[in-house]
């Protein structure tokens, strides 16, 4: 199966991305606005045909389809069941009736209760390239993942709504008046995310204080963006505290997400590696499709 042909799909909420693969290697990619949340099971199949087509009337005819993400969904296309932790991450796969396409089980967790949905594919893909990692994979997003892994399992993990909660904020409440800008300060950032992490309780009451800042002080727009985010990313540091102290953290992410997080993890003193969130969920539906063998 080294060098066979198959298609990769990260299908998500809002966005549905495709790689034509050889083996491991990405040959032809493309993206669409098709995601989960706007289509109705049966309008999964002509979507992925649509996107595929010109693939398919090429050297893809045949190929499997190996996706993650919430196309596994209960509102989804086929739900593919969570994988209780503890679980060796990305290997469990159920078929679509009638397709030859295969999507990776999410992973839950029942105490405390928490889901994941595609980020156990791309600590599959991490764990692809460090097999030995032993400590706390942090994966940034809308839904930020905590997760604890030890030889090769998913032990725990915790999420944090850290991106929603920043994307209300400052899209949707008061402060949309206050923090609009491009640029970002970062040494505010820093001062924020210290503030948040040694007096959470005093941290929450600067919120307004952001609003204020700008309608009767001198606060920019882009100290008030920085503050924002470091209060924010400096609250889920103090709730995953025992995640990372003492651990090593790799962060998979975006890199400007990661960027954050790696500086505040430093500053406590945390050693932090850093990896490609698009080449982890690659290698980790790689390693799913892998597993397929002769039932592809």
């Amino acid at each position: 199966m080294s060098n066979a042909h198959w298609i990769a799909a990260d299908w998500g909420t809002t966005n549905l991305r495709l790689w034509a693969m050889r083996g491991a290697a990405a040959v032809h990619h493309r993206s669409s606005a098709q995601g989960m949340g706007g289509l109705k099971p049966a309008e999964f199949a002509p979507v992925l045909a649509q996107e595929t087509a010109e693939w398919k009337a090429a050297e893809w005819a045949d190929a499997p389809v190996v996706a993650c993400g919430m196309v596994g969904s209960r509102q989804g296309w086929t739900e593919a069941p969570y994988a209780a932790a503890p679980t060796r991450a990305g290997t469990a796969l159920v078929r679509v009736e009638g397709e030859n396409v295969w999507i990776a089980c999410g992973v839950k967790q029942l105490d405390p209760p928490d889901v994941m949905r595609g980020e156990e594919t791309q600590i599959a893909g991490f764990l692809a390239t460090r097999p030995d990692f032993d400590g706390v994979i942090c994966m940034p997003g809308t839904h930020t993942k905590w997760a604890r892994v030890s030889a090769g399992e998913i032990c725990s993990f915790q999420s944090f709504m850290t991106g929603e909660i920043f994307g209300l904020l400052a899209d949707h409440s008061v402060l949309r008046h206050t923090v609009q800008a491009a640029s970002f300060d970062t040494d505010a950032f820093d001062l924020a995310v210290n503030d948040a992490l040694a007096q959470p309780h005093r941290a929450f009451g600067r919120l307004f204080q952001l609003r204020a800042g700008a309608l009767v002080g001198t606060l920019t727009p882009e100290v008030a963006r920085a503050t924002l985010s470091g209060l924010l990313i400096g609250w889920e540091l103090a709730g995953a505290k025992p995640y990372w102290l003492g651990q090593e953290v790799a962060l998979v992410g975006s890199p400007a997400l990661s960027i954050l997080y790696a500086r505040g993890l430093r500053a406590q003193g945390t050693r932090v590696s850093e990896a490609d969130a698009q080449a982890a969920t690659l290698a980790g539906l790689h390693r799913a499709w892998k597993t397929l063998g002769s039932a592809a």
